[in-house]
C-alpha cells in the first residue's frame, strides 16, 4: 500500500512505525473472513482492511470523524486479522497508534468520557477495584445486566498459598481484577508449580499489566503501569528468577510487547526487553515442565471439557494446542468447538463500552461452547472466564484449577 504521511506524524516513532505496516498490507481483504465484527455487521469499515483504510487516510492528513473513531472502536482488538493475513500486517499496533490520533481529533460526548474515565480510573487499580467489587457484589439485584451479570455472587477463595521454598524460582503477574474476581487462579498455579519443585513469587509492588489503560486511550498511564511492574520485578530478575508467568493470557500478550512500546524510553528499554523475553504463558510452562508433573496426576474419571482459546493466547501470543494439548494429556475429553478463533466479545473493556456487538458475540459463542454438551468450560483469561461465565450455568473456570486438583 502506498503511503503519504501527514508532517505532524511522518517523522514520530508513531509514524514510522505506521507507515510501514500500511506498506505491508497488500488489500487482499482475507482479514475479514475471519473479523468478528464484520462477520456481524458485514460492513467493510467494520472488517479490518476497511479499518486500514480509514487509518490510512487519517495519518495522512485528512479530516477524522466520530464515524471513523466510531469503526475503530468497534474493533475487538483480537487479532484475528494477524493470524490470517498472508503478509504478516501488525494491525493490532497500528489500531492502537489510529485509536490514539483519533480521540485527539474528535470530542466524545460527556457521558462516553466519563464511562471512559471511570473505567481506567477503577479496574487497573485493586485497591479501588475490590472494594467497589464487594459492594457491587451486595447491590448486585440494582447493577445494570451487563455489569452485574459480570461479579460473582459471594467472594472467592484461593485456597492455600505453598510456604515452601525451592531453588527454582518464577515471578507470577497477580494482575488488576483478577485478584478480587478468580483469586484461586495463581494460588492455583503456585500449588502446581510447588509440587514439582518451583516456588512461585508475587512481587508485591507489581499490578496491572497496563493494557487496559493503553487500549482505552490513556496510554501515558498504561505506560507507567509498565514501568512499575518492570521496577517490582527487576530485583528478582537479577536474584535469577526463571520467568514471569501469566497466568492471564491478555496481560500476557501485552507483557510480551514491553520491549517494543518501551523500546524508545532510555531508562526503560533494555530492561522492558528483558522482561518480555522472560514472560510466558502459564501454558509455556506446564508444556516444558509436563514430565515432571503428569506422571503425578491421581487417576480416575475426567470432565468432558469445553475449552475456549482466547483471542490473545492464540491470536496476540501465537499460541494454539498447547492448551487443548496438555489438558488431553491430562486425561480430560476436550469437545469439538466450532469457530473457537473468533472473540467472545469481552476483549478487555469492550463488553462495557460496545454491549450490544459484545452480546451478539457471546451468544455465538455460548452457543459453540455448549454444542458438545460439556460439563465445564475452561479458559486462560480472566476476562473471557467472567463474560462467559454471565451467559451460562456451567462452570466456567481457568484450566489450571482443573491440574491443581488432580495433584
Amino acid at each position: 500500500m502506498k503511503t503519504q504521511l501527514a508532517t505532524f506524524i511522518k517523522d514520530t516513532p508513531e509514524g514510522k512505525e505506521a507507515d510501514a505496516i500500511l506498506r505491508s498490507c497488500v488489500h487482499c481483504g482475507f482479514c475479514n473472513a475471519t473479523c468478528p465484527t464484520y462477520q456481524l455487521l458485514g460492513d467493510e469499515l467494520d472488517g479490518p482492511r476497511g479499518r486500514i483504510y480509514l487509518m490510512k487516510q487519517m495519518l495522512e492528513g485528512n479530516s477524522v470523524s466520530a464515524k471513523t473513531q466510531l469503526h475503530l472502536d468497534r474493533c475487538l482488538t483480537c487479532r484475528s486479522c494477524e493470524s490470517t493475513c498472508p503478509s504478516g500486517v501488525k494491525y493490532g499496533r497500528l489500531v492502537d497508534i489510529g485509536r490514539h490520533i483519533a480521540e485527539k481529533h474528535v470530542e466524545r460526548p460527556l457521558p462516553e468520557k466519563l464511562k471512559r474515565k471511570a473505567l481506567n480510573s477503577v479496574i487497573p487499580k485493586g485497591e479501588v477495584f475490590s472494594p467497589l467489587m464487594k459492594l457491587g457484589q451486595t447491590f448486585k439485584p440494582f447493577l445494570p445486566s451487563v455489569l452485574g451479570k459480570k461479579l460473582p455472587s459471594t467472594g472467592a477463595r484461593a485456597g492455600t498459598w505453598p510456604a515452601r521454598q525451592h531453588a527454582r524460582k518464577m515471578l507470577v503477574l497477580q494482575g488488576c481484577a483478577q485478584p478480587s474476581l478468580a483469586p484461586n487462579v495463581n494460588a492455583a498455579t503456585a500449588r502446581v508449580l510447588d509440587k514439582i519443585g518451583i516456588t512461585l513469587v508475587a512481587a508485591p509492588n507489581a499490578g496491572c499489566c497496563g493494557a487496559l489503560s493503553y487500549h482505552l486511550n490513556y496510554q501515558s498511564d498504561g505506560l507507567d503501569y509498565m514501568r512499575r511492574n518492570i521496577d517490582a520485578w527487576w530485583p528478582y530478575v537479577q536474584q535469577g528468577a526463571e520467568a514471569i508467568i501469566m497466568t492471564a493470557s491478555g496481560c500476557g500478550s501485552t507483557v510480551k510487547e514491553y520491549g517494543h512500546l518501551l523500546r524508545n524510553d532510555a531508562r526503560y528499554a533494555e530492561k522492558a526487553a528483558k522482561i518480555s523475553a522472560l514472560t510466558r504463558d502459564i501454558c509455556e510452562v506446564m508444556r516444558d515442565e509436563q514430565t515432571q508433573w503428569q506422571p503425578k496426576l491421581r487417576a480416575g474419571t475426567r470432565a468432558k471439557l469445553a475449552y475456549h482459546p482466547p483471542c490473545s493466547l492464540q491470536h496476540g501470543q501465537q499460541i494454539k494446542g498447547v492448551t487443548e494439548g496438555l489438558l488431553r494429556g491430562a486425561g480430560f475429553t476436550l469437545t469439538a468447538v466450532p469457530d473457537a478463533h473468533l472473540c467472545c466479545g469481552s476483549a478487555g473493556t469492550y463488553s462495557l463500552l460496545q454491549e450490544d456487538l459484545s452480546q451478539r458475540l457471546l451468544r455465538n459463542k455460548i452457543e459453540a461452547l455448549h454444542s458438545g454438551q460439556p460439563n465445564e468450560i475452561v479458559t486462560s483469561n480472566i476476562g473471557c472466564q467472567t463474560h462467559i461465565q454471565s451467559a451460562t450455568t456451567k462452570p466456567v473456570r481457568h484450566w489450571i484449577e482443573l491440574i491443581d486438583e488432580l495433584l
